[in-house]
């Protein structure tokens, strides 16, 4: 098993961070907290069948 990383910003505070995503779970939604300014941030994440990587981030109260 592989991990990727994958990058992304922050909805809070804009900056492009950095998440770590197990492409074996072809569906995957969690909280991480920003890197930089440690807001609750939800990670959506999607394996296709081609195992590209897509990722979307959302505040956690959206």
């Amino acid at each position: 098993m592989f991990i990727h990383e994958k990058e992304s910003y922050c909805p809070y505070c804009g900056e492009i961070i950095s998440f770590l995503i197990d492409p074996s779970i072809e569906f995957q939604e969690y909280v991480e907290d920003c890197q930089i300014c440690c807001s609750p941030i939800v990670v959506c994440v999607e394996i296709n069948s081609d195992n590209k990587i897509s990722i979307q981030t959302r505040k956690e109260n959206e």
